[in-house]
């Protein structure tokens, strides 16, 4: 063959494709499982992020919904003896008055008493609740719900009534508003259960009792351990500020302000740091579907030397060779690529649905991924195409 003619022969970029696709028409099963291995690693990963920014899209919008601007009051520790400063029983109304606050409603945990389903209960079987004083504020505040019945402002502040929390009625067996339960040394009656309350968790295992009824029955000192408070988005930040010294002008110090909000977002950075492990484990099974395409592309090449040498023979160039080869590794790792992403998102989908949660899939993740997958694929596909390339003309008489 004249030199000079196989130097200005040509390949057509659609010619080129067409020589690629034919390679794996030939040999579909090893191509499957070849595209199978790219496919599993860039499905891991799809599905990992997606699935960590379905979670992250259904927190942001429980944030929304319920206002990021919640903040907490609690008594502080003093330095010396560590035994928390309690606040005093004023902490609600001056916290009230502070520039910028909406409204705010306090809780006072009640030491040494426990609500009973009925008089009967063993006392040692307190099914860990907490029975709390409270006022007609916090529902408001908390921007709550009730599940059932109404608040503690359908009777008088003096009556003995109470509001349950979700977990708190599940374990003490109520099922309807009317019911009573043992607090103290009386009957309490129901007149509500909450909806659970996602910034404040410590409300679904309570027993809430008005603060006026906590006093008169139950030995309240009208001292709040936990103050509630909510203000304006453009304000939260300076109003958190105020807090210490409003709730407790002489001692600030001694007062702790926190925002629930805070904690789900520190939730919410763990799983991401997570998902950084998890997407590192789909790295690895990635790499190891290109060392797979690597593979199959060097035993292709082994196996077609006769076909290489053919067409060498008829007036191929060798670039002809190592770009046919070249195309060939890159639609295999594409193929796997696709089928992966389709694969992640679906799983993405199906898991997000059941449990409730919009579905989010990353654009960067799909675009990253199959981007991913080419790279991989012309790395991988580089040496056999090299290799290829190589392949002498006179490879066709060993061709049987």
């Amino acid at each position: 063959m004249n030199p000079d003619a196989m130097k200005g022969s040509r390949l057509r970029a659609g010619d080129l494709l067409r020589l690629g696709a034919n390679g794996l028409r030939t040999r579909p099963l090893r191509a499957v499982l070849s595209a199978a291995g790219i496919a599993i690693g860039i499905a891991a990963m799809i599905a990992v992020l997606g699935i960590s920014a379905s979670s992250a899209a259904h927190l942001d919008a429980e944030l929304d919904k319920l206002g990021t601007n919640l903040l907490t009051v609690e008594p502080g520790q003093d330095a010396n003896t560590g035994e928390p400063v309690p606040l005093p029983r004023t902490t609600v109304q001056t916290i009230a008055r502070a520039p910028g606050v909406d409204t705010v409603s306090g809780t006072g945990k009640l030491e040494d008493v426990n609500a009973y389903r009925n008089a009967r209960v063993d006392p040692a079987e307190s099914n860990a609740l907490t029975v709390l004083a409270t006022d007609r504020h916090l529902l408001r505040t908390m921007e709550g719900r009730l599940e059932r019945g109404g608040w503690l402002d359908r009777a008088p502040a003096r009556y003995p009534t109470v509001v349950l929390g979700e977990r708190s009625a599940a374990r003490l067996g109520v099922t309807e508003p009317g019911e009573s339960v043992w607090i103290g040394d009386r009957y309490f009656t129901v007149l509500g259960v909450l909806a659970p309350v996602p910034l404040a968790p410590e409300l679904d295992t309570a027993v809430l009792v008005n603060a006026a009824a906590a006093e008169r029955y139950l030995g309240y000192d009208g001292r709040p351990t936990k103050v509630y408070e909510r203000s304006a988005d453009a304000v939260v930040e300076r109003v958190r500020a105020l807090l210490p010294r409003a709730a407790n002008a002489e001692n600030p110090q001694y007062v702790t302000v926190s925002r629930p909000s805070d904690a789900l977002k520190a939730r919410q950075a763990a799983e991401a740091s997570f998902t950084g492990l998890l997407v590192g484990l789909g790295a690895v099974a990635l790499l190891v579907g290109g060392i797979g395409v690597a593979n199959t592309m060097v035993i292709a090449v082994m196996e077609r030397r006769g076909e290489i040498g053919l067409r060498r023979a008829l007036g191929a160039a060798r670039r002809h060779i190592s770009r046919q080869f070249l195309i060939e590794a890159l639609l295999l790792s594409c193929l796997g690529g696709l089928g992966g992403a389709i694969l992640g998102t679906a799983v993405t989908a199906g898991y997000a649905h059941a449990q409730g949660w919009p579905t989010a899939v990353p654009l960067a993740a799909l675009v990253g991924g199959v981007a991913a997958t080419a790279l991989i694929g012309a790395v991988a596909g580089l040496y056999p195409a090299l290799r290829a390339a190589r392949t002498p003309p006179t490879a066709a008489l060993a061709a049987p």
